[in-house]
């Protein structure tokens, strides 16, 4: 120890490989140790604390080790080797694993068009707008090489889908389309585990056989949105509207709205503030 500490050295993650394979592993133990000694330093052969990439192959599986190290950081820039984050790897590629064969029944047996998902309303199509953006900022960011943000926003999609509760048809349709678009976007990044989910949909060809999709820019066109209602500057609500509603039925929404209507009951409006698409703000008075 002393003689680490003196020349600046670190144990790093051949300490952990170590106790792994000496059934010895033990985060408190790392911890302690590295506590004393000092933290792990960035990997470098002269500071022996590479890690054995067909060791950690053979604990997580080659996907999970792609996924961990292009979700690191950019390309350009070095990075720490974590445990944890090979785990956390490990983790989501489990979840989509598990959630997939949740679903697997409800969805094998559906067809889809694009022209029939196209008449989706309400949440099923916000779901399928999340579906279309990511696709299209992950084709941006795979030109660019960011493949930490590329995988960083299927991961935000597929929180979305977990979220989502199909109860029709066309709910389950737009979900298996879902799925099918993470699979591809996945699939340069840990091809194992989508050509098995793949096959698992019914498909007889691997799914490098297809056809990449594209973002359909249908879906892509936001309709409605969701703006905060404040009463004298303070949030009281929120209200749906046409994108580009004008003022008049941005005020027509309000006074629809049963929880505005008894916040400002009995009280005067002296000015509307309305930002297109962003906010209104009633500014009252009592009496």
């Amino acid at each position: 120890m002393e003689f680490l500490k003196e020349n600046k050295l670190s144990l790093g993650d051949n300490f952990r490989l170590l106790l792994e394979r000496l059934d010895m592993y033990d985060e408190g133990l790392i911890k302690s140790v590295e506590s004393k000694i000092g933290e792990p330093a960035k990997m470098s052969k002269s500071k022996a604390n590479t890690v054995d990439p067909e060791f950690a192959v053979q604990s997580f599986g080659a996907d999970t080790i792609r996924l961990y190290i292009l979700f690191a950081g950019p390309v350009e820039k070095d990075f720490e080797w974590t445990d944890e984050g090979v785990q956390g790897a490990y983790r989501f590629l489990r979840r989509l694993w598990n959630y997939f064969h949740e679903r697997l029944d409800d969805i094998k047996s559906l067809t889809y068009s694009k022209e029939e998902l196209a008449h989706v309303h309400g949440k099923v199509k916000e779901i399928r707008r999340k579906v279309h953006q990511t696709l299209k900022k992950y084709l941006q960011d795979m030109e660019e090489l960011s493949f930490n943000t590329a995988i960083a926003s299927i991961m935000e999609l597929v929180n979305a889908i977990q979220n989502f509760k199909p109860e029709k048809d066309e709910d389950y349709k737009v979900l298996r389309e879902g799925l099918e678009i993470i699979l591809f976007m996945l699939y340069p990044i840990t091809p194992h585990i989508c050509e098995e989910l793949w096959s698992r949909l019914g498909y007889e060809k691997l799914l490098m056989h297809y056809p990449f999709p594209e973002p359909d820019e249908e879906a892509l066109k936001v309709e409605e949105v969701e703006i905060p209602v404040q009463i004298n500057g303070k949030l009281r609500g929120h209200i749906r509207l046409p994108v580009g509603a004008q003022e008049h039925v941005a005020k027509d929404a309000v006074m629809a709205n049963e929880r505005i209507k008894k916040l400002i009951e009995d009280k005067r409006i002296l000015k509307v503030v309305y930002v297109k698409d962003k906010l209104i703000n009633l500014v009252v008075s009592d009496g």
